[in-house]
């Protein structure tokens, strides 16, 4: 990768910024770059350590499930032969096959065996008559009716899965149902692709630790408390280094260790154009940079690039602007870099209550809440104040209201695209 920056370029601040480029091209060159440097180095876990974890190999059934034919239901097995085509018949219970205690013999004309659900299916049979379809006439009798047909209630052999089936694909993140999937294979240990190493810190003076008493033009750091939650979904390794001074060699120092032993570092802050922002500066002299400002808003300066083998998140110092920048384009880096098969966000359709302005030239993210009426259909409004800087309103939000490049001013009444934030997550 070569640099790609001009220091002469239009400030984040202005009206109208060329150099600026398009949300979705920003965000496909990210996933192009990283998706061909996705890790490679694999362990072996047992499924108890599994969960969450990104498949390095194909899950091929090396056996049938179910193993055998069973019953999906409490009932009496028996051969469709038996059935009568109308009136009724009586069969002999000959024997009993409960889940693990199968009856061992064949079942022959008008006979029938008593079974529970999972029970093996004996020989001679094909077909389950709950019980709630017989008579019982004794202990040994019963008399059914024809409302059964051939073959229901049975579970057959491999009919969820069958051998040789490729059940699960590598780059498929392991869920809960996957373990028991897996499990049902008899497979006990799986591949799967190390976690990410991530390490992330805030720049500027102005930053204090939580706790600390504020002096005149000093803030709480929030950011590093935004990025550890959100990073603490993608089921990586994270290191917090801080808060780093507005200093270039404090700046210098951070990166060029942090890059040694992470794959991913991601900054909040110092990425815009003003003197003691020097992001941009450091990462030109130890790395590359893709490019460093996006037509949206929030989250126009955004600077991404690569440190020797670590890639680079510079994401804006204003705390809405992070987590609209670590979702739309650190969140599905990090899939790719993971080796996980990448998923776009789910777009639903929903009708806006609130009248929504914006600028022609750069897509938006505003925040809102979405609600399902009685009769299922989504609306959504905003949360307030749609400033950079004001959290509060992303704390409130469930959503992003997503405005295309070209949408102005949006009526109440509206249909407009919303992302959920549990799509996210």
């Amino acid at each position: 990768m070569q640099n790609r920056i001009n220091l002469n370029t239009p400030s984040c601040g202005d009206e109208h910024d060329s150099t600026a480029i398009a949300y979705e091209t920003a965000r496909n060159a990210i996933i192009d770059i990283v998706s061909m440097h996705s890790l490679k180095e694999q362990e072996r876990l047992s499924l108890w350590q599994a969960l969450d974890r990104v498949l390095a190999e194909d899950i091929v059934a090396q056996v049938n499930v179910p193993p055998y034919n069973n019953s999906a239901m409490d009932g009496y097995a028996l051969c469709s032969d038996d059935i009568p085509k109308q009136g009724t018949n009586e069969l002999k219970v000959i024997g009993t096959s409960f889940a693990g205690h199968p009856y061992i013999g064949v079942c022959g004309k008008c006979e029938c065996i008593r079974i529970m659900t999972g029970g093996l299916i004996p020989e001679g049979c094909d077909t389950v008559i709950p019980q709630e379809f017989i008579e019982i006439i004794n202990d040994f009798s019963i008399r059914i009716d024809e409302r059964t047909r051939q073959g229901e209630n049975v579970r057959l052999t491999g009919e969820d899965i069958y051998l040789g089936q490729n059940v699960l694909t590598h780059g498929k993140r392991i869920t809960a149902a996957d373990l028991g999937l897996i499990a049902s294979l008899g497979i006990e240990h799986v591949s799967v692709l190390r976690r990410l190493r991530i390490a992330f810190f805030s720049t500027g003076d102005e930053l204090r630790a939580v706790g600390e008493d504020l002096e005149p033009g000093q803030i709480h750091d929030s950011n590093r408390y935004t990025l550890f939650g959100m990073l603490s979904h993608q089921f990586c390794e994270i290191t917090d280094l801080g808060v780093v001074a507005d200093d270039v060699i404090a700046l210098r120092n951070t990166l060029r260790m942090a890059a040694k032993q992470h794959d991913v570092l991601i900054s909040s802050g110092g990425v815009s154009v003003g003197e003691a922002d020097y992001v941009r500066q450091v990462l030109s002299e130890l790395g590359d940079i893709v490019f460093w400002k996006v037509a949206m808003k929030p989250g126009r300066p955004l600077t991404f690039g690569r440190i020797n083998q670590a890639w680079f998140f510079g994401l804006p110092g204003n705390p809405v602007a992070v987590m609209v920048s670590f979702y739309q384009f650190v969140q599905p880096a990090l899939q790719c870099l993971a080796g996980e098969i990448a998923r776009s966000p789910l777009i639903l359709q929903a009708v806006t209550h609130s009248v929504l302005k914006k600028r022609a030239g750069r897509t938006e993210f505003q925040r809102g809440i979405l609600s399902q009426g009685a009769d299922g259909s989504l609306s959504v409004c905003e949360t307030g104040e749609q400033g950079s800087g004001i959290l509060l309103s992303m704390s409130r939000a469930n959503c992003f209201i997503v405005l295309s490049a070209e949408q102005t001013r949006v009526e109440a009444g509206s249909t407009v695209s919303v992302q959920t934030f549990a799509d996210w997550l």
